[in-house]
């Protein structure tokens, strides 16, 4: 096989090596998909403006988030039961990462990925009707050493996904959410035609009430930091800051939720300036390349997040699939610093971009 370069090439041999079911859960979004599109679309609408004699001899990119220096300023975004790609799943995945936010729904337990992790964890967490479910995971993450939480806020309930109702998509016998207790999962794996096992799941377990009161109360329970995701407006990021929040993730969950909502990079500008500092903006959905990574390091972005790229590489070759994706993008990135005479994160800002 020849020498897989891009992501784009991880993409398709992920999806020649996946079976259609599970590649339409993971490459899927909700309504008519425009959402998903944009995602994609918004950052090839970002132009470059690159600056000439500068010494980009020693580029460097390495950053620091919550105290923690990081490598690259690129990480692997919250993604459910990795399993579904490769056996070893999530483990596989840690190893391969420099910084990984682990899902509440992640396939291996939360202390075989701390043992594993080669970088910093983040537990992402969603807002269960039983309180004690979200207090629990708490618990766990800190024996197991994970350095903040991540509160999803975009899903009162999981969005219209028509590719997994036409399937009849459920989660197949064998792999579980291995850190929920099993009768709060065990609809996720009941097929019915025509319908979504995930979706009517959340529509059961997920609470469409939480509110800021909730945010505040969960920052209560813990002395990590806590972050929230699922933000697109000045007006959230304001909110979340205001009841404990430590920052905030730009994201529109993958395209997976409102279809029609803002593309993620289009509202990282607007949240960016509202948050002014007082915490890191984290940004996923659409980064597929570097130059992607350096597009939202310009519009004020701390650190970028990937999600379906890293399940490409794990389904192509495990742990050694999963680090070449981050590898190119990372490669990618310093090739697109240099070439811009920006050498150092701290030289990213929004004069590297033109404006339409």
């Amino acid at each position: 096989m020849d020498a897989l370069l891009t992501v784009a090439e991880y993409e398709a041999a992920a999806r020649d090596r996946l079976p259609a079911g599970i590649w339409d859960y993971i490459a899927g979004g909700s309504g008519q998909e425009r959402t998903l599109a944009a995602n994609l679309d918004a950052f090839a609408r970002l132009a470059l403006r690159p600056r000439c004699l500068v010494d980009v001899s020693r580029p460097d990119l390495s950053t620091e988030l919550l105290g923690v220096r990081l490598r690259t300023p690129v990480g692997v975004a919250p993604v459910a039961y990795h399993r579904l790609v490769h056996p070893e799943g999530e483990v596989a995945t840690a190893r391969a990462a420099g910084f990984l936010v682990v899902s509440a729904f992640a396939s291996r337990t939360l202390e075989e990925i701390a043992a594993a992790a080669a970088g910093p964890l983040w537990l992402q967490l969603y807002w269960f009707r039983r309180r004690e479910v979200v207090a629990g995971l708490v618990r766990r993450a800190e024996a197991a050493g994970y350095r903040a939480l991540v509160l999803t806020v975009d899903t009162p309930r999981v969005g219209r996904r028509l590719r997994e109702a036409r399937r009849g998509f459920a989660i197949p016998a064998g792999i579980v959410a291995a850190n929920v207790d099993a009768a709060v999962m065990a609809r996720t794996h009941e097929a019915v035609d025509g319908e979504s096992a995930l979706v009517r799941h959340s529509r059961e377990q997920l609470d469409p009430s939480l509110g800021p009161a909730d945010l505040a109360w969960l920052c209560a329970q813990t002395d990590l930091p806590v972050l929230v995701k699922g933000v697109l407006t000045a007006e959230d990021a304001e909110l979340a800051l205001a009841h404990g929040a430590a920052g905030v993730v730009v994201s529109n969950h993958g395209g997976r939720q409102l279809d029609g909502a803002v593309a993620s990079v289009d509202a990282l500008a607007e949240v960016a300036a509202a948050v002014a500092g007082r915490g890191p903006v984290l940004l996923d959905g659409g980064v597929r390349t570097g130059t992607d990574v350096l597009r939202a390091l310009a519009l004020g972005a701390s650190a970028v997040l990937v999600g379906r790229p890293a399940l490409w590489g794990l389904a192509v070759d495990g742990e050694p699939g999963a680090r070449a994706v981050l590898d190119v993008i990372a490669a990618e990135l310093e090739d697109a610093m240099v070439l811009s005479g920006r050498p150092r994160l701290s030289d990213v800002d929004p004069s590297l971009l033109a404006r339409p």
